[in-house]
């Protein structure tokens, strides 16, 4: 006999992130190693100032999506963010969509985060590399750089199984690490950085701009984790949505900064020879060598914190979906202590733990095939916001974007067209279109995805008890009496 589907006895989460904790989730979400391995190709694809603009659209573009978030947020402050937005506003199916889309960005981050991390431990330690296992894609696989990795992954999965209070205060910590190398950024600019080196301002024309913007997915995923984590939030509703938006606004200046002062460091010429262009660039400006080491600590700590916040987003929003009734049970369990999703994080854990075995090459194509998915769901809570604004109008929001005027319909509306926009750019024939291998992982993905999405029964429409009448519905079935 088959066993009916029930929420967990208790599904209470701890309410126990402040205002610091919620914005730090955030932020250090966005801000993983990207920064330190790309800004060289970002300056040599664009120029400085090119790469300057196509970054500010891409903030720009994550603002209008994150305002819709923030009032969703504030107006639905429950555990698993989009997946409760989609549920309520457009039915179940979608809402696996939705939700489906942001688990695989989530979960291929945070497997190449723990890839990442070895990667910059060979710059700071050459000798790394010991005992050869095997080649994977072109891809040499060492058994203690593997390591590095794979006990990483162990750590900071044991630190958000025992509660996600101790998992907010190594983000902080991690995060004042982050700010403290930003400020040194801007102070090495001034002090030893020049404007002549910035040129030429723009090269690559539209193509260099779009090579810039198609990385914009990648980069700021992670604002979500906020609603993911909502149910532990103890501050106002209201004040969780306008965090939402501060730490879009915090991380596209936080790329800005590494942008123009890894520009004023040396040519352009020069610049485009460096291993790690960020990290030689630091060197440069303070005009000795460990502070490239101490940049590539910043490199780590936003490993770190990125790697910390989307496991635990990851894993608030399988728990969401098996609550539902959407993902088996067992992804729903709580630990009986920490009242932590720890099945969800275990199965997260284990395949970042698995990760390092598979070398760079493969987590590459992981990358890039998560991002089309995370377009997706930002695209699907950009129109359900205009959505809930048009059929719930009276709905409670503490925060109401753009008042009770057309303005909050004209900004969902924005982030709608630019979500389109961004993910066209996917296409073939289009600046980010992918290799095959990462379609081929995709296509992979959503398999398995369709595979959960048609045992959803059909025809449940959406509505503030959606997830009650789904569960009925699941209950209901032959093969679960």
């Amino acid at each position: 006999m088959g066993r009916t589907v029930e929420k967990p006895e208790d599904t209470s989460l701890l309410k126990v992130l402040g205002n610091w904790d919620v914005l730090a989730l955030g932020f250090g979400a966005m801000i993983g190693f990207g920064w330190v391995v790309l800004t060289g190709d970002w300056i040599g694809s664009a120029g400085t100032l090119g790469a300057v603009l196509a970054m500010t659209a891409g903030g720009v573009i994550m603002a209008m999506v994150g305002l819709t978030y923030a009032e969703l947020t504030a107006a639905i402050p429950k555990a698993g963010g989009e997946h409760n937005f989609l549920l309520r506003g457009m039915g179940p199916r979608w809402s696996f969509i939705g939700s489906w889309g942001i688990v695989g960005g989530y979960v291929t981050i945070v497997a190449f985060e723990a890839v990442a991390l070895p990667r910059t431990a060979l710059y700071l330690f050459p000798g790394l590399n010991q005992v050869r296992l095997w080649d994977v894609a072109g891809s040499e696989v060492y058994l203690t750089w593997a390591l590095v990795g794979a006990i990483a992954a162990v750590v900071i999965t044991t630190i958000n199984i025992l509660g996600v209070k101790m998992a907010s205060v190594a983000q902080t910590f991690v995060v004042v690490l982050l700010l403290v190398i930003a400020l040194m950024l801007v102070v090495g600019s001034f002090t030893g950085g020049s404007t002549e080196n910035m040129q030429p301002f723009v090269t690559g024309g539209t193509a260099g701009f779009f090579a810039v913007l198609v990385v914009v997915p990648f980069l700021f995923v992670g604002f979500d984790v906020i609603p993911q984590s909502a149910e532990e939030v103890n501050v106002p509703a209201r004040q969780v949505g306008r965090l939402v938006v501060i730490a879009v606004i915090l991380a596209t200046i936080f790329y800005l900064i590494t942008i123009v002062a890894t520009a004023s460091s040396m040519p352009a010429g020069e610049l485009a020879e460096m291993d790690i262009a960020t990290a030689d660039a630091f060197g440069v400006l303070f005009g000795n060598d460990f502070m490239a080491k101490v940049l590539i600590a910043g490199g780590i700590a936003g490993i770190l914190t990125s790697w910390n916040s989307l496991l635990l987003g990851a894993s608030r929003l399988m728990y969401s979906m098996a609550r539902s009734g959407m993902l088996p049970a067992w992804f729903g369990k709580l630990h009986p202590r920490f009242r932590t999703p720890i099945n969800a994080l275990l199965f997260i854990g284990g395949l970042s733990v698995l990760a390092p075995f598979l070398g760079e090459a493969m987590l590459g194509w992981l990358v890039d095939s998560g991002s089309p998915s995370i377009v997706v769901a930002y695209l699907l809570v950009s129109i359900v916001f205009l959505i809930l604004r048009r059929r719930e109008p009276q709905m409670d929001r503490p925060l109401r974007v753009g008042g009770r005027g057309k303005a909050g319909l004209v900004i969902g509306g924005a982030a709608v067209v630019l979500c389109v926009g961004l993910l066209s750019l996917y296409l073939p024939g289009m600046p980010a279109f992918l290799d095959p291998q990462p379609w081929i992982l995709f296509g992979a993905w959503w398999l398995l995805g369709v595979v959960f999405l048609l045992r959803i029964p059909a025809g449940i429409e959406p509505g503030e008890d959606a997830e009650h009448r789904l569960l009925d519905a699941i209950n209901r079935r032959p093969d679960k009496r």
